[in-house]
């Protein structure tokens, strides 16, 4: 019975491609990894939420802000997509595999701005993304913009 489940899971793989998803052949056969978590721990002894956390072959990035001056839209999203690719290579991906980005902007009026200085900064096929912005309060933290995203590895 095993046997029979496991060649029908590798049939499911191959048929389906689901390495396009960034789920592999054997991630289907196989439990997944165990979860790898880079954990914040700066204003606590207990960790709030991890800056990164790798689960098998997948990354996903916590939000990044830009906390300086000047308090403009176009250099605090070069700051923010800065520090999202500093996170990536550090897990052993990159720009170009990211598959989502949440972007949350203090106000709408800076979505022009952000999108000059994000477009083409994930290659020819840039990933799904979902724009928003946040309520009454703005961006934790003072910053203009704060994105997260989740990429392969």
């Amino acid at each position: 019975m095993e046997q029979r489940r496991s060649i029908l899971k590798k049939m499911l793989a191959s048929v389906v491609g689901l390495s396009v998803f960034g789920i592999s052949r054997d991630a289907i056969a196989k439990p997944a990894d165990e979860k790898v978590a880079n954990n914040v721990t700066t204003l606590q002894d207990v960790p709030l939420f991890s800056g990164s956390t790798k689960l098998g072959n997948m990354v996903f990035i916590a939000g990044k802000g830009a906390h300086v001056e000047p308090f403009e839209i176009k250099a605090h999203t070069e700051i923010v997509l800065k520090e999202l690719e500093k996170e990536l290579i550090k897990a052993g991906s990159s720009m170009e595999k990211v598959l989502k980005v949440s972007v949350f902007l203090n106000d709408i009026a800076d979505y022009q701005g952000m999108n000059e200085v994000y477009k083409g900064r994930f290659g020819n096929n840039p990933p799904v993304r979902t724009t928003v912005a946040v309520a009454k309060g703005g961006v934790p933290g003072n910053s203009l913009v704060e994105m997260d995203c989740i990429a392969y590895i």
